[in-house]
């Protein structure tokens, strides 16, 4: 089991948008911890810090406040309109032995075989909701889809998770498949061959004349 990632905190006095902005100027990023029946505490973490853990894939961590080392699962992260800039962080406090649900991202591997026949490689899940210890959420569920050729599809109930923990996902959700490309539309009807002369329409009344003579 890898160490716990530590992040030092400080109290956040100030509320609102504008202490908010004041704290980003300053390489801090507004957070609140709650949970456990306990207080809710308003936080600042260091910018660059929270953002590679976050960026790592890292869901729990320790929070060294001024109430002692808490342990928090990082329930959201609001960004700015780019993804680029984090704006506030929402952790709930969970223990050790604690099992906790996380989304958690599915990551590809390979080529599938069935790109090479002409198949087209979609991914309609790219993320699947586990249960686990709060100190054993993986970081990614890793799919292999080399072996994938056209018409076949890896399902959640297919996917090889760690030990002890569980997805939540419908078992017969696709999570990948390779599909055959789009049938190309049908021909358009061709023109009649060039000085090819169109059928002649004759009416009734005309025959009933010429028929008469």
């Amino acid at each position: 089991m890898a160490d716990a990632v530590e992040l030092t905190t400080q109290p956040r006095e100030g509320r609102g948008s504008r202490e908010a902005r004041r704290l980003r100027q300053k390489g801090l990023i507004p957070a609140v911890l709650y949970g456990h029946k306990e207080e809710t505490v308003a936080l600042a973490l260091p910018g660059e810090e929270l953002e590679k853990v976050i960026r790592h894939g890292t869901h729990v961590l320790d929070l060294k406040t001024n109430r002692g080392v808490e342990k928090a699962l990082i329930k959201e992260v609001q960004w700015d309109y780019l993804g680029k800039e984090i704006l506030h962080v929402d952790f709930a406090r969970v223990a050790a032995d604690e099992r906790v649900s996380v989304s958690v991202p599915i990551e590809l591997r390979g080529i599938a075989i069935g790109t090479t026949h002409g198949g087209i490689l979609e991914q309609p899940l790219h993320t699947v909701t586990v249960e686990c210890l709060a100190i054993a959420v993986p970081g990614s569920i890793r799919v292999n889809v080399a072996e994938l050729d056209v018409g076949q599809a890896i399902h959640v109930r297919q996917l090889q998770l760690p030990p002890d923990v569980k997805a939540l996902a419908d078992p017969e959700a696709i999570v990948v498949h390779v599909v055959a490309p789009a049938a190309a539309p049908e021909a358009a009807a061709a023109p009649p061959a060039e000085g090819g002369a169109e059928p002649e329409v004759i009416s009734r009344k005309e025959k009933e004349e010429e028929e008469g003579e």
